[in-house]
C-alpha cells in the first residue's frame, strides 16, 4: 500500500512539474510576443512622426508659393483674398412656409446603367 502511495505521489509531482513547465513556457512566449508588438508599435509611431514632419516640411508656405509661381500658367492659382468670399445677403434662404413638390423623385438608374452597364433592370423597364 505504501509503494502505491509513493507511486501516486511521484506521478502527481511529475504531472505538476510538466504542467508548471508548460505554463512557464507559454508565459515566456506571451511575454516575447508582447515585447515584439511593443517594438512594432514604437517603430510605427516613429514612422508616423517622421511622416508628419515630412508633411509639414512639404507644406511650408514659402515652398507652396514657389510651386504656384512655377506652375502658374497651368494651374492659374492666385492668393486667396476677401473678394473670393460672398456676402451674407447673397445667400438664398428658403421662403418660410413654402411647400416643395417632390413629385416622382429622381430616377438615376439609367445614368448608372450607362456608367456601369451591369445593373439589374427596374420594375418599370420589365413591363411590356
Amino acid at each position: 500500500m505504501r509503494s502505491l502511495l509513493y507511486l501516486l505521489t511521484a506521478l502527481a509531482v511529475i504531472g505538476l512539474a510538466s504542467w508548471a513547465y508548460r505554463e512557464n513556457h507559454l508565459t515566456q512566449e506571451a511575454m516575447n510576443t508582447r515585447a515584439a508588438l511593443e517594438r512594432e508599435i514604437a517603430r510605427l509611431d516613429a514612422e508616423i512622426s517622421m511622416q508628419r514632419v515630412e508633411w509639414a516640411y512639404l507644406n511650408r508656405p514659402d515652398r507652396l508659393r514657389a510651386l504656384v509661381d512655377v506652375n502658374f500658367e497651368e494651374l492659374q492659382l492666385v492668393p486667396m483674398t476677401a473678394d473670393h468670399f460672398g456676402e451674407i445677403d447673397e445667400i438664398a434662404y428658403p421662403v418660410p412656409g413654402a411647400q416643395f413638390d417632390i413629385g416622382d423623385g429622381v430616377v438615376v438608374f439609367g445614368a448608372l446603367e450607362q456608367m456601369t452597364g451591369d445593373l439589374p433592370a427596374t420594375s418599370e423597364e420589365e413591363q411590356p
